[in-house]
């Protein structure tokens, strides 16, 4: 009886695999992916199959709307306010910005004022004066809230704002704040903050979304202003982590329409997390101070397009001139990698920056494998000295930048849920030019040949490392 069991258990898991290996051929975004999982789901459907289950689901399933799906109820009651933004679109032909516009199924928007926050002290000073001047509500959201110094003083603040009467939505990300404690958050409950995980395995039905992260970082205050970039909350994006020293990272504030962008990209992931639709204000106000062009562009494993690529290849293919690009963790797709070879090939300037000491080591070796021939086509990289680079920063010629969440690798591209802000603005261009200037110049430059010589061992340990970058 005993033996027949087990036969019958080694057939359902055999069986199991082969389904789970034409799942994967049918569905998996890479062929190199698909071609890795078919041949460990067919040869060691054991171990593979419950690992493909974890890591090798290509979507996001269960996300209410889609980012697409216009039959949806979110978007039905979006639908309503969208002729209140009918002042605030520019009329324009620019190819260019037509595509983001798709990309990201939002539109651009006059009106705004858009600020660079640089590094932790302008950004966290100017993310607690927001939260102080909170009149009705604030939407909240982070990857990673640690409950040290910083995530104290932030957890103070929202208390402060909800003695006021401020309506307070704190989200988080399960994995990323997975050290965040009971106490924090029973803190901000008894506070009135309505508080929750965004739970990317919510319900028995989603169970095996585990390698999904929800990477945002948004703030919105009363719908008339809002931040995002790139730093978390905790000491070390203060520079206060004893091996990582300085910690060098980008974050912005805008005023104007553009924040309703912002507000409807946390709108969708509060109701995915929760089931509730939250009452807000959509009706865009215009900054009195400037007048630029911004769109917001959500992406995730939701969408029905690689949205995070194909924006960062959209901004290599437009750029002429100049195209700079910043990202701690830079192990982009093949498409991403050729784009950026045929954009030095025709003359543009293409600079990546990179920091020297890494925090993900498979990340970090991985780069290796593929650098080399970046450098034989003209490409230019920078290892960021001072202290740890987290920035995503992307500078187009002298006419457009983008400032977000997303990194170059298979994770921001497929994996994450990410927010960008692409601001076609000359002046802010100017400003961000200035800024990567000043971090270039605190940068070295990698060389061919430091790469090719290279010991052997260490030439296939970075293969090796590469080969997992589709679920790093």
């Amino acid at each position: 009886m005993t033996s027949w069991l087990l036969g019958l258990a080694i057939l359902l898991i055999h069986v199991l695999g082969v389904l789970s290996a034409v799942l994967a051929l049918m569905s998996s975004r890479t062929s190199q992916g698909a071609i890795a999982w078919i041949i460990s789901l067919l040869t060691m459907p054991y171990l593979a199959v419950p690992a493909y289950w974890v890591f090798g689901r290509p979507r996001f399933y269960g996300y209410v709307s889609a980012r697409g799906e216009r039959d949806t109820v979110l978007r039905r009651l979006l639908a309503r306010y969208r002729d209140r933004f009918d002042p605030y679109l520019p009329a324009s032909s620019d190819a260019d910005i037509r595509a983001v516009e798709k990309l990201a199924m939002m539109p651009l928007t006059s009106g705004n004022q858009a600020e660079l926050l640089i590094d932790g002290e302008a950004t966290f000073d100017s993310l607690f004066a927001g939260i102080e001047a909170a009149e009705e509500y604030i939407l909240i959201q982070f990857f990673i809230v640690r409950d040290d110094a910083l995530g104290i003083e932030l957890k103070h603040r929202l208390q402060q704002a909800a003695e006021r009467d401020v309506s307070i939505y704190f989200l988080y990300d399960e994995i990323g704040s997975r050290g965040l404690g009971d106490r924090f958050l029973r803190d901000l409950a008894e506070a009135g903050i309505e508080v929750s995980a965004f739970r990317s395995s919510r319900g028995f039905k989603h169970r095996f979304q585990l390698n999904f992260r929800n990477h945002r970082k948004v703030l919105v205050v009363d719908g008339r202003e809002g931040w995002l970039g790139g730093f978390n909350v905790g000491t070390e994006y203060l520079g206060q982590h004893p091996r990582h020293g300085h910690w060098r990272d980008t974050h912005m504030k805008l005023i104007g329409p553009s924040v309703l962008g912002l507000q409807e990209a946390f709108w969708e992931d509060w109701h995915w997390a929760t089931g509730e639709m939250i009452t807000l204000t959509w009706t865009p106000q215009a900054s009195p101070a400037k007048n630029q062009n911004v769109v917001i562009v959500p992406s995730g494993p939701a969408d029905r397009l690689e949205t995070a690529s194909l924006l960062v290849q959209h901004a290599i293919h437009s750029a002429r001139e100049r195209l700079w690009v910043t990202s701690p963790y830079f192990v982009p797709d093949r498409s991403v990698q050729d784009a950026l070879r045929l954009a030095a090939m025709r003359g543009v300037d293409v600079r990546i920056m990179m920091p020297e000491r890494p925090d993900h080591l498979l990340v970090f070796l991985s780069a290796f494998s593929f650098l080399p021939d970046m450098l034989r086509a003209g490409v230019k990289v920078y290892r960021y000295q001072p202290g740890f680079l987290h920035q995503k920063v992307i500078l187009i010629d002298d006419d457009a930048a983008s400032v977000g969440t997303v990194n170059l690798d298979n994770r921001s591209f497929r994996l994450n849920f990410e927010i960008t802000a692409v601001v076609p603005d000359r002046a802010f261009a100017a400003q961000v030019h200035a800024m990567l200037e000043r971090d270039f110049a605190a940068c070295r430059q990698v060389s061919l040949e430091e790469l090719t010589s290279r010991p052997l061992w260490r030439k296939l340990v970075s293969r090796a490392a590469y080969l997992f970058s589709p679920i790093q």
